[in-house]
């Protein structure tokens, strides 16, 4: 039997001469009862009859509504292999724009983000181009740019502080290793369970941690700890207090650049406009490279210890040489291996990379544009990403937002954006890794709280409050424990607490009892408002019987089944069970919308009817009415 199509269409160009022609204004319905038989199913604007041409029609409907084939994994896989071949001259130079502008900001992120992992600025950098290198040809959304960030370098300096740097290095290989095994095996579903409050509260929660973290540097405090109030302000440096806070004035006023108007929209303001966003952006590297000038001219017109100004460690190496991971090596009088560095490690092998899963996924979802994200591809990317780096002495690295949205706003059109961004920070480590020892703590500090500080969002708060009291729970608990416990421990307590909730709604669904009439007949009417699993057969089972009881079962009770998905062996158990209850009683049950598979799966049993349609549930009811249920025997 052919479906008629659910659209209209118009049939004036086929009418038979001795029918009336329609308007152009009126639109005839796909099937006319009224037209010859082989004009009731027509094609679209009239042009062919289903009678002679329906499987012409048919083909190319199909064809043009069609599901585009999936690519050859080969293409998914190597991403670059799917768009490097339709690149064009115009999305080159996009990229290239694109790619000098994020290299431009990177390096001193990168500087400063080894300097909060308690690394020297060398480590970052060869975290920040191997990662964009890398995902120019593996990874799916132009935004994302791969390398150090300030979450990954609180998680590097909660496990590896006071450690040698080969354990860094250690764990970039084994979160590299964990993200490629989640992708090879296909696990991006496993970022859908974490709930969007969850995630609000540990991006908020981190960079308050990051912020608390760096004030020290920024004032010029060298106490180890969390010192007194009167040791904090007693030993607060005036030159790096009046230089951090300087720079973080600087640094919000240019980025207020970028939100300039004019009155007038002509090519000079334009352009002048363009200018300007381009300060705004490069803002970081403008104070790094600002203030690292100005101590460089200072020791030279004088000395490096007359410097008022706490400064970064020197930097003794220079381009990155390829090694294996230091799996075992010998630091002071201790020799490790690999177990010792796995002890030394614990659970910053597993919190690590599912905190760089996490917030990669969380950053391609922002940025993708037709909505199709292959989270897998981007856990396999990233877990490329860490252990190539591993092999170049880097620190464990995903993607920044801060970064992400630079790139956007440069315009970028595909990945290889990340070649440029590459070359220009292994131009850096060859060129300026000598003078990164001028540059002032305190500005790199600044350069830190900046960038996070519009991080947080306290925003949820209220809102959740008034929407949703669990994830209000949830955001706040989640806030408290990162900021108490640490950043792993409020992430779990998330998903923890949300996969709870999870629980109890599948273990108690909603369920509505009714007593209803048809056609002067009274019935119960039982309705779940969800599907219910094994979890939730008791909560059934229970609405099932009070419904009876408290109807003194003189009516025949109607469970609505149009919610439930699948039927498994607790659920049918169940439903033979009441039914052989409600049969003790006279009572009959009608199963309302199931279909004829699940029929088939219950076993015959005397007093339980089935029914679609109104007419068919009329009938039962009468049955009821004329015949009473006698309890099987």
């Amino acid at each position: 039997m052919r479906w008629p199509w659910k659209h209209t269409f118009g049939l004036e160009s086929r009418r038979k001469p001795n029918r009336p022609v329609q308007s152009p204004s009126t639109v005839a319905t796909i099937y006319d009862p009224n037209c010859e038989e082989k004009e009731k199913y027509t094609a679209q604007n009239g042009d062919e009859f289903y009678g002679d041409n329906g499987h012409t029609v048919e083909m190319d409907m199909q064809s043009k509504y069609s599901k585009p084939k999936e690519a050859h994994w080969l293409l998914r896989r190597i991403y670059i292999l799917s768009w490097i071949r339709n690149y064009s001259r115009e999305q080159a130079f996009a990229d290239l724009i694109a790619g000098i502008t994020l290299g431009l900001t990177i390096i001193p992120q990168s500087i400063a983000y080894a300097a909060l992992a308690g690394l020297s600025s060398e480590y970052g950098l060869y975290s920040a181009f191997i990662g964009s290198i890398i995902y120019v040809f593996f990874g799916t959304i132009p935004q994302v740019s791969i390398g150090p960030t300030s979450l990954m370098a609180i998680l590097t300096l909660q496990y590896c502080a006071d450690k040698p740097v080969q354990i860094v290095i250690v764990l970039a290989f084994l979160a590299g290793l964990v993200e490629l095994a989640m992708g090879v095996f296909q696990l991006g579903f496993i970022v859908s369970f974490i709930p969007s409050p969850v995630t609000k509260a540990f991006t908020s929660g981190t960079a308050v941690i990051v912020v608390l973290a760096q004030i020290k540097n920024l004032l010029g405090i060298r106490l180890k700890g969390i010192p007194s109030f009167g040791a904090f302000f007693s030993n607060i440096r005036p030159g790096d207090a009046v230089l951090g806070i300087s720079c973080i004035c600087v640094l919000l006023l240019l980025r207020l650049l970028s939100q300039v108007k004019f009155k007038q929209d002509n090519p000079l303001s334009q352009r002048l406009k363009k200018v300007l966003w381009y300060i705004s952006i490069s803002r970081n590297a403008l104070v790094v490279f600002f203030t690292g000038l100005m101590v460089f001219i200072w020791t030279k017109k004088s000395s490096m210890e007359a410097v008022p100004f706490i400064l970064s460690s020197k930097v003794s190496s220079a381009m990155p040489s390829i090694k294996l991971p230091p799996f075992a090596f010998e630091y002071g009088n201790r020799t490790y291996v690999f177990t010792d560095i796995l002890h030394e490690l614990g659970s910053g092998i597993v919190v690590v990379p599912i905190v760089a899963v996490l917030a990669n996924v969380a950053i391609a979802k922002a940025f993708v544009k037709d909505g199709n994200l292959d989270a897998s591809q981007e856990m396999l990317t990233l877990g490329l990403c860490n252990l190539a780096g591993s092999f170049f002495s880097a620190m464990p690295t995903c993607g920044a937002f801060t970064r992400s949205a630079v790139s956007q706003a440069s315009g970028v059109r595909t990945p290889m954006a990340g070649i440029y961004t590459g070359l220009i920070v292994l131009s850096a480590l060859s060129i300026l890794t000598p003078y990164f020892q001028y540059i002032p703590k305190a500005s790199l500090s600044a350069v830190l709280i900046a960038a996070v500080v519009f991080m947080i969002d306290l925003a949820p708060v209220k809102e959740l409050w008034q929407t949703n009291k669990k994830d209000f729970f949830s955001w706040v608990g989640s806030f408290i424990i990162c900021l108490v416990c640490g950043v792993e421990l409020g992430l779990l307590f998330g998903i923890v607490v949300s996969m709870v909730f999870i629980l109890l709604r599948l273990g108690n669904p909603k369920i509505e009892v009714s007593l209803k009439q048809q056609e002067a007949i009274y019935y119960v009417h039982i309705v779940p408002h969800s599907d219910i699993y094994y979890t939730g057969v008791d909560t059934l089972r229970t609405e099932l019987r009070s419904a009876c009881r408290l109807y003194r079962n003189d009516f025949p009770v109607v469970l609505d089944c149009s919610r439930f998905m699948q039927f498994d062996a607790t659920f049918i158990e169940m439903l033979c069970a009441v039914a052989k209850e409600l049969g003790e009683n006279n009572v009959l049950l009608i199963l309302q919308n199931i279909s004829l598979k699940v029929q088939q799966m219950l076993p015959a049993v005397e007093n339980i009817r089935f029914c679609n349609e109104d007419t068919q549930l009329c009938s039962h009811l009468q049955e009821k009415e004329t015949a009473p249920v006698e309890a099987k025997v």
